[in-house]
């Protein structure tokens, strides 16, 4: 990999800043002679199956409690919590009107809005719809407990996208009757947010809730958002039973969309937008309402869990090439059965289940007049000259479904050595019913079912009872999304009937463990070979919008490692992906690319922070180091790496019953230029979409404690 001075300047600092902390943590071990209590171990339920800790699964899982060993966080985006997962890229767009850029060794970094080849889960109810994308702007971060994370197609029992799982889950309630904090924070470009987070426990309930609110004028040029969010959580526990009822619900009356930069643009005002999306005035409106509801009961040998949910979502969205409205419609079912059983002198630990999800939207594209003077003649596709919308070029209802059954057994050879088995079976059902028909627009109505078998089989090794080794094969897939499967570059309305879904097979193996008492480590190496990989694409004449293709197959190679270092005051976190990933065979339109590197990928990625705690006072400062990649499938350009740092400080008296936190933060310290999301493929060079320059926020908590310390994360301290 080429590197610039500046780039192996801040290799170095970067490296020194890992060292330093390493060389902090061994003067304050010295001087620290109270021992970290221990507490039990983790248990994740990401794996589908029985629940088990992180040392007792033979995939690559990763369990992060945002504020615990980096408190004063914004929880701003779902990128902000989820630092420092090994083999994860999190990218905001710095787009009020997009999603953070989630990316798992490669899926999902052709997003160009939301997330995709990621299922993500709040609480086990899925936020992925049956078509595989994920919206994000309505999952409130003011009452997390824990994330867990899988990494790669290991997670192929959750179906369609499950390239990894993220699930969030709530924080535990608080055993009094009520509880709750009140957060402000404030900053640079009228950044505000506000935020009331609530808890508490009486009769057999447990109760959790949150609502913020967020405006500001955003560090670019039309980037303006308002926007409230809310979240709701009541669990009601019996003797072998538990109950849970979930609401999440969004008003977003305004989020601006400046657009991607090229690169000569960036470096001369990292704050401008693009023309085309001030002069259109992109930006969405959107509200939702999602509700979801649990139940777990225990049955003879097992335990039997059902959930159902349903949801709404509007959606107002002009942008550069037209103005979408959707008006969606959500449903979806699941249950599950786990229990133990023995058989052939082995426990077997078995989990079953069934999954349907349906997507209903009503899409309507008009053409996008904000920028007209006249009428436009002799179409009249903007009758009205200023109006925003003209003429309806799009008016169908899409419908997706998807039913799946998977089935897993985690095998308990010996005391030592386990297995687990298991496979899913999709089908995923697309439907367009055109509502545009006349003599001069034919019927553009279809439907396609597209199906699929993943298998996964794993097998660990516990070398000790604090050291895992462990290996395994899966297979997964990944269909178009609605959007994608609609987008033709000929204008049609209906289905793209060539675009396939992208399916992969994945080997991997990895070690994970802990080091003494109070180091945790996880190292993995994967190689993926995917065919159709779905690739993004604009053309000049398009005004932004983006099209899909399939490309003949690809590979990547990847390495990941986290490690965690948590003792007495000081708390030390770095995670390091190296990802060669390349198309093997792809050649479209007379271009043949193989042999590249996929694009907006870096081959190399490292991050970094230290903690710092003093009686009331904390300090952290944070790293990340990013090499260049490919911005096209030609790789006939490429955007630069990046270094960037930031830090903050606090203090949490108490006074009285309360807790004042009152918390000062600089993101990107040193005022860097730099673009941390890049839009792949797109038409005139226009890739970048800029990061803020040096932001200084301030933030005011009052409340009871609510969030652990440093020192007190089961997913550090080695368990019993």
């Amino acid at each position: 990999m080429k590197t610039t001075p500046a780039f192996r300047a801040a290799a170095i600092a970067f490296v020194a800043l890992c060292l330093l902390g390493l060389a902090l943590f061994a003067g304050c071990a010295e001087a620290q002679q109270q021992d970290t209590a221990r507490l039990e171990p983790v248990v994740v339920t990401v794996t589908r199956g029985s629940g088990t800790s992180v040392l007792g699964s033979p995939f690559a899982l990763t369990v992060v409690r945002p504020d615990s060993l980096r408190p004063g966080l914004r929880h701003a985006g779902l990128d902000e919590s989820l630092a420092l997962v090994p083999g994860l890229s999190t990218t905001s767009r710095n787009n009020p009107s997009q999603d953070p850029r989630l990316s798992l060794r490669g899926f999902g970094a052709r997003s160009a809005f939301g997330v995709r080849g990621i299922r993500v889960l709040r609480d086990g109810m899925p936020l992925t719809l049956p078509d595989g994308q994920t919206p994000l702007d309505y999952l409130s971060l003011e009452s997390i407990g824990w994330i867990e994370t899988m990494r790669g197609s290991a997670s192929a029992l959750y179906g369609n996208s499950s390239g990894g799982v993220i699930d969030v889950r709530t924080r535990e309630p608080a055993p009094t009757a009520i509880d709750g904090e009140l957060r402000h924070w404030t900053g640079g470009d009228t950044y505000s947010r506000s935020a009331l987070a609530l808890s508490g426990s009486a009769g057999g309930v447990g109760w959790v809730a949150d609502a913020a609110h967020t405006s500001g004028d955003g560090s670019r040029d039309h980037s303006r958002q308002t926007s409230t969010v809310g979240f709701a959580r009541a669990v009601y526990g019996l003797p072998g039973a538990r109950y849970g009822l979930t609401v999440m619900a969004l008003d977003n009356p305004l989020s601006e969309n400046p657009g991607a930069l090229t690169l000569e643009e960036m470096l001369l005002n990292p704050r401008a937008a693009d023309p085309a999306s001030m002069r259109r005035n992109a930006r969405k409106s959107v509200t939702q309402l999602q509700v979801g509801a649990a139940a777990e009961q225990a049955v003879a040998g097992g335990e039997l869990a059902l959930s159902a949910f349903g949801g709404a979502r509007s959606l107002d969205n002009p942008l550069t090439f037209a103005v979408v409205e959707i008006g969606r419609n959500t449903w979806g079912a699941s249950a599950a059965f786990r229990g133990r059983a023995t058989g052939a002198g082995l426990l077997h630990r078995m989990a079953m289940g069934l999954d349907t999800q349906l997507q209903n939207d009503l899409r309507r594209n008009y053409v996008a007049c904000a920028d007209t003077i006249a009428p436009t003649a002799p179409t009249m596709s903007c009758p009205v000259a200023g109006s925003g919308r003209g003429v309806v070029t799009l008016d169908q209802r899409e419908i997706v479904s998807g039913a799946g059954v998977y089935v897993s057994d985690e095998i308990e050879i010996n005391e030592r050595l386990s297995a687990t088995i298991g496979f899913r079976a999709d089908a995923v059902r697309f439907e367009v019913r055109d509502r545009l028909i006349s003599a001069d627009n034919p019927d553009d109505s279809g439907r396609r079912t597209l199906r699929s078998f993943s298998p996964v089989a794993g097998f660990l090794a516990r070398a000790t009872s604090t050291v895992s080794l462990y290996a395994n094969v899966s297979s997964a897939f990944e269909t178009p999304t609605a959007t994608e499967m609609g987008n033709q570059p000929d204008g049609r309305a209906g289905m793209n009937s060539d675009l396939e879904p992208q399916r992969s097979l994945t080997i991997e193996s990895g070690s994970k463990g802990f080091i003494g008492q109070f180091v945790r480590y996880d190292v993995a190496l994967f190689r993926t070979a995917v065919r159709d990989e779905l690739i993004p694409f604009e053309i000049p004449e398009s005004d932004g919008r983006r099209y899909f293709r399939n490309a003949g197959r690809t590979s990547r190679v990847g390495a990941e490692a986290g490690l965690n270092v948590a003792r007495g005051p000081l708390s030390i976190m770095g995670s390091y992906s190296m990802s060669r990933f390349r198309f093997e065979n792809f050649m479209t339109g007379g271009s043949d690319f193989t042999g590249n590197e996929i694009p907006g990928v870096p081959r190399h990625r490292g991050q970094a922070a230290a903690t710092v705690t003093a009686g009331p006072l904390f300090g952290v400062i944070e790293g990340e180091l990013s090499g260049s990649s490919f911005a096209d499938d030609a790789n006939s350009f490429r955007a630069p790496g990046y270094s960037v740092f930031h830090a903050r400080g606090g203090i949490s008296p108490r006074r009285g019953s309360a807790r004042l936190r009152v918390t000062l933060g600089v993101q990107n310290l040193f005022d860097r230029t730099y673009a941390s999301s890049i839009a792949v493929n797109a038409a005139r060079g226009r890739y970048f979409e800029p990061a803020p320059g040096r932001v200084v926020s301030v933030g005011v908590s009052i409340g009871a404690a609510s969030r652990s310390r440093p020192d007190a994360d089961p997913a550090v301290i080695v368990p019993r």
